[in-house]
């Protein structure tokens, strides 16, 4: 790794479903529904897929209602009936997730070291303040972004990253994304930011493509590295 010793901090941004929340908190409703708890990651992984898809097809749809017609889809296909009553269950589930449980210390752990943290997602602004005020953590993030704020593209959509920039008047290598997923990691890299992943199973590098700098095994992990690389400890 090339050595940064006396790099500025980067502001540091952070995905929200699954990089801070626990989303395996969902299986059980995926259980109930499916007979099998693997069906929230078929869920998960077609949301992101169809999320991205309507976003190339310039069509926008809020990442909640999204989530319930993936749901509906699957059910449908599977010969299962889904009520409304499960969709309001499910998205009650995601907006209560709670934060795994290195998270709020390695969160603090940053903010002592001096770096200035943010959040952007998918989610609309109302839910994933929900999640981040259950779950304790909405107070170490100095402001919150959503796609559906004005960009209206789901990420890794470029301009996602770029309504970052220009909300808090930086440029591109200004910024890091931490996040679970490697194709938002993709998305930041190719925007020109710095990227971290946190290989939060099943999440795992692709070994082609933009790579990120820090790769960790939980946000703990990730975070102490990022302190030592810039000399902030």
């Amino acid at each position: 790794m090339t050595s940064v010793t006396g790099a500025a901090k980067p502001l540091i941004v952070f995905d929200v479903n699954e990089t801070l929340l626990d989303l395996d908190t969902m299986k059980p409703i995926f259980q109930r529904l499916f007979g099998d708890e693997n069906g929230m990651r078929w869920w998960f992984d077609n949301l992101i897929m169809y999320s991205e898809a309507l976003t190339l097809a310039n069509a926008y749809v809020p990442f909640t209602e999204l989530g319930g017609a993936v749901m509906q889809m699957l059910a449908t296909s599977r010969g299962i009936t889904i009520s409304d009553a499960d969709k309001r269950e499910l998205t009650d589930q995601f907006a209560t997730m709670p934060p795994h449980p290195e998270v709020p210390g390695a969160l603090a752990h940053l903010r002592e070291a001096g770096f200035r943290l943010f959040t952007l997602t998918d989610n609309l602004l109302e839910i994933q303040g929900r999640q981040l005020e259950h779950g304790g953590i909405i107070g170490l993030f100095e402001r919150r972004f959503s796609v559906d704020q004005e960009v209206r593209r789901h990420k890794p959509a470029p301009e996602a990253y770029a309504y970052v920039e220009r909300q808090l008047g930086v440029g591109p290598s200004d910024l890091m994304l931490i996040a679970a997923h490697t194709w938002d990691t993709i998305g930041a890299l190719g925007a020109g930011w710095h990227a971290a992943l946190i290989k939060r199973p099943p999440n795992e590098l692709l070994s082609v493509g933009p790579q990120p700098e820090i790769t960790g095994s939980d946000l703990r992990d990730v975070a102490d590295q990022i302190i030592a690389r810039y000399h902030a400890a």
